[in-house]
């Protein structure tokens, strides 16, 4: 194939944008359909371990030939692969490349993990470290135990915030405005009888989070697990991310709540320290 030549320059024609366009009103800049369609194939295929074309023609809503052809660019770029034996396509090498380069980003992921593991070896219970992201929470790390019955939330699961232990511990942490803004137009949906489903109620469980320095999803996402939570702040004083320690409550009992949110609380201002945040006075 004839490479195609680029475009001469040698008229002197600026290339971009013309100057006095950087001086405009910026205008909303139009989705590209294609690559809209690509990223949601990315992202269905990031939620399973493997699909064949018709399931993720189904999944996606997208027609087997329009499905085809982008996993075929995709492929070339090594964002996705399939398997000749089974037939089905899964997220390639190079999507790991792209989620290390969020890694190295996000400091607090590399710098918590030391202290995470040290949280699971003294409690035996499964540690994870989150963010917020447009009200939801998502998991960026995690530190299984090795109990046989355990708690598990895959890296880039999301969570509704109000019934979350790290959402709430979080929300605690929220300026006033920002919190009252949310709540004005936040469903709160109900997951298992103990979600907290009205604004009231959250608000008085935010007040008790603050004042005692951690947070308690008490079995209010999945019956049976208990969820206890802490913010981590970043160099502004403000919570940016959160640790949980997260476990059966038959381990996590009543009685033990108290001890495990001071060892969560003390690990997670001590992650604030590595990445020079914390509470500001």
């Amino acid at each position: 194939m004839t490479p195609v030549k680029p475009p001469s320059v040698a008229s002197g024609r600026p290339r971009g944008r013309p100057k006095e366009a950087r001086f405009l009103k910026p205008v909303e800049t139009p989705v590209n359909q294609s690559l809209e369609k690509a990223l949601g194939l990315l992202k269905t295929l990031s939620d399973h371990d493997g699909l064949t074309l018709t399931e993720l023609s189904e999944a996606t809503g997208l027609p087997p030939s329009t499905a085809h052809r982008l996993l075929g660019t995709l492929s070339v770029h090594e964002l996705a692969i399939m398997d000749e034996a089974s037939q089905k396509w899964s997220i390639g090498i190079e999507s790991l490349r792209i989620g290390a380069a969020f890694q190295r980003r996000n400091s607090v992921i590399s710098a918590g993990r030391a202290a995470m593991t040290d949280l699971m070896e003294a409690t035996g219970e499964t540690v994870n470290l989150a963010i917020l992201d447009r009200f939801e929470v998502v998991f960026v790390s995690q530190v299984e135990c090795h109990e046989p019955i355990r708690a598990f939330f895959a890296i880039g699961q999301r969570r509704a915030i109000h019934a979350s232990g790290i959402g709430k511990a979080l929300l605690a942490h929220m300026p006033v405005d920002r919190l009252n803004g949310w709540l004005a137009r936040a469903a709160l949906p109900g997951f298992t009888p103990a979600t907290i489903t009205d604004a009231d109620e959250l608000r008085a469980e935010l007040t008790v989070t603050k004042a005692r320095g951690w947070a308690l999803d008490d079995e209010e996402a999945n019956p049976g697990m208990r969820c206890i939570a802490a913010p981590v702040y970043n160099v502004y004083g403000e919570a940016t991310a959160g640790i949980s320690l997260s476990g059966p409550s038959t381990r996590l009992t009543p009685q033990r709540l108290p001890e495990l949110g001071l060892k969560v609380r003390e690990t997670a201002d001590h992650i604030s320290r590595l990445t020079g945040g914390g509470l500001l006075a």
